[in-house]
């Protein structure tokens, strides 16, 4: 590093301990989020050096968050994408390859996934031709059972892929060994839950595929950003071929004849010696990340066990907080699992003398900001409802949690006083409606 770099990033590191002066948290008027990305002067700097060397392509320090994430995530590879959405839609597009022979995943196949759900679990499914499942799940976990997926499976069924809810994990030993005796595929969206256990293993470490978001709210961020992670390595090049434009070549960028036979290969009509980099084997997308987003992932990475420990902390002090409040269906953690938690979801007992409009409202006009569990019942939505889809059992509890669930944030950027306020404002609401 040459001394005048030294010099612009030490006052980058100034400037950010200057900005963070002076912000106190005043009850009912400092915002309390949701969600949000927790960053600090090491962040900072590793993007303004990222942005010095203007490395503004994926390169090195990708390749280095790839290898080092994989690592961390217990995986044997990981592909970074421009979005966890795109990450979806890469794993459940990799089934579709014609190099999984006769397991590749085609048109008019099932896979089951829940209707209480984020779009964009499910979407990558109608995208491919495919026929969305769903089941329901339960109220307090959110997440489905494995009992509920085995009644869904049919003779079509060809995959299992949901997310863990909120950071809650579904039941992955079971539904890992469900998809075996079926013969099903596992995609496990984790993006709401890098860091969570079950059984003492990992989250994300029960499927054939893996997928995580780095948007802000989420447990690391890269500002937007994902990533596929699996062990099958067929899987793994399917996935980088269909995110780098569905070309055949493996270089990375800027390289030139990695195999050694750059104009050695005769595919499909070609001509005999046409140029690797420029011979596409899968119909594929550019859904690539840069290296300025990976330099950040980098430094996140470093931070992610207190970050988990901190949501961990600040969901644990809401619980307390509230048990023993009438009328709330508070959030309780997967049996066997270790939630590193996303939010801290509350419903609304549909008897209850109030309702979540009334609560919700109530604790945004406090500065205290919520969201819904999503989409609620996914079928409800215009988008889904005419779309092709199979639902095996009633969805009473989507529909619930549709009109009565909402969560609060549990984000390490909050404090124990703001978690002491959510908690004081929601106990003087439902005491005001005994």
């Amino acid at each position: 590093m040459s001394e005048r770099v030294a010099r612009i990033l030490d006052e980058v590191r100034k400037y950010h301990q200057d900005s963070q002066e002076g912000r106190g948290f005043i009850p009912g008027v400092t915002e309390i989020w949701p969600s949000g990305a927790v960053l600090d002067e090491d962040d900072r700097v590793a993007l303004v050096e990222a942005a010095l060397e203007m490395r503004i392509a994926a390169g090195k320090a990708s390749r280095k968050f790839e290898s080092a994430f994989a690592r961390r995530m217990k995986r044997r590879k990981a592909h970074l994408t421009n979005s966890g959405s795109s990450a979806n839609l890469l794993a459940l597009s990799a089934l579709t390859s014609h190099l999984l022979g006769d397991r590749r995943l085609r048109p008019g196949d099932e896979v089951i996934t829940v209707a209480a759900s984020f779009p964009t679990t499910v979407n990558p499914i109608l995208q491919n031709g495919m026929v969305p499942v769903y089941v329901d799940v339960e109220l307090g976990t959110y997440n489905a059972t494995a009992e509920r997926v085995a009644e869904a499976i049919g003779p079509r069924t060809r995959a299992i892929m949901m997310a863990h809810t909120l950071g809650n994990p579904f039941e992955a030993t079971e539904m890992a060994r469900l998809a075996q005796d079926h013969d099903l595929v596992l995609i496990e969206d984790t993006c709401d839950a890098v860091g969570s256990t079950y059984d003492g293993r990992p989250a994300g470490t029960f499927g054939d595929l893996t997928t995580v978001s780095f948007y802000p709210a989420h447990h690391l961020t890269t500002g937007e950003g994902g990533c596929v992670l699996t062990s099958n390595l067929v899987l793994a090049r399917i996935v980088e071929s269909l995110r780098d434009w569905g070309r055949d070549c493996w270089c990375e960028p800027g390289e030139s004849d990695t195999c050694r036979k750059r104009f050695g290969y005769q595919m499909g009509t070609l001509p005999a010696g046409y140029d690797h980099k420029y011979i596409f084997s899968h119909i594929g997308y550019n859904l690539k990340s840069t290296d300025l987003q990976a330099a950040l992932g980098l430094t996140q990475l470093d931070k992610l066990d207190a970050f988990c420990s901190a949501r961990r902390r600040n969901w644990r002090r809401l619980r307390e907080g509230l048990d023993g409040l009438p009328w709330l269906i508070l959030p309780e953690a997967t049996p066997r699992s270790d939630p590193s938690w996303f939010g801290f979801v509350l419903t609304v007992d549909p008897r209850a003398p109030f309702s979540r409009a009334r609560l919700v409202d109530f604790l945004e006009s406090r500065k205290i900001g919520t969201r819904r569990l999503f989409a609620g019942n996914l079928t409800r939505h215009p988008a889904h409802a005419e779309a092709p889809h199979r639902v095996c059992g009633e969805l009473a509890n989507s529909d619930i949690i549709t009109d009565h669930t909402f969560w609060v944030g549990v984000y390490p950027g909050l404090t124990d006083e703001m978690i002491d306020y959510v908690v004081s404002s929601v106990a003087e609401f439902v005491g005001d409606h005994r």
